[in-house]
């Protein structure tokens, strides 16, 4: 399943933008708010774990994004995060490639770090924007290899895939999907 606060367009863009580019690390809080507003209260869940990150791409942004965005979402549910994941390979960025190239650019990308950590546990994995799904679904097939129970996906934003062009985001609707 995922879950998504919004529309990536507008003013949330444009938060989303500040955080992650202009390095507005203050704005996770009031992100981290929105997110937890997205999820069902019904959910029940064991860890938290933050999209990785490639260790080239976290130090040029000085921060993964996801993470900050999973603490308070994590203490909110009153689990633990866990940094299970871990990405074995820089990516190219996803955005102006099409829906397979972007499935091709992340097969493989991820590794769990500690397997015993994720065994059996139903796992939400945190993310700031979902277009097509392929970086959460290559993620999700990584916890599930590593015998993770359901992946729930939980992000802040959602491009509409049926107005998806390549190299632009459009708006969305919220909507709750499949990961894995």
């Amino acid at each position: 399943m995922a879950y998504c606060y919004g529309s990536y367009d507008g003013a949330l863009r444009e938060l989303i933008h500040l955080f992650k580019y202009g390095r507005m690390k203050p704005l996770a809080k009031t992100l981290a708010g929105y997110l937890g507003s997205a999820l069902p209260r019904d959910q029940q869940f064991d860890l938290v774990v933050p999209m990785p990150l490639h260790w080239r791409r976290r130090w040029q942004r000085g921060f993964n994004q996801s993470e900050l965005l999973a603490r308070p979402t994590a203490r909110r549910c009153g689990v633990p995060l866990v940094n299970a994941v871990r990405r074995t390979r820089a990516t190219a960025a996803q955005a102006g490639l099409s829906n397979a190239r972007r499935r091709e650019n992340v097969t493989g990308a991820f590794r769990v770090r500690k397997p015993q950590k994720v065994e059996g546990r139903r796992i939400l994995l945190i993310d700031d924007v979902m277009t097509t799904g392929a970086t959460a679904s290559a993620c999700a097939v990584a916890l599930k290899r590593a015998g993770a129970g359901p992946v729930t996906l939980l992000a802040l934003a959602r491009v509409d895939r049926r107005l998806f062009e390549p190299g632009r985001a459009e708006p969305d609707k919220p909507v709750s999907r499949e990961v894995a």
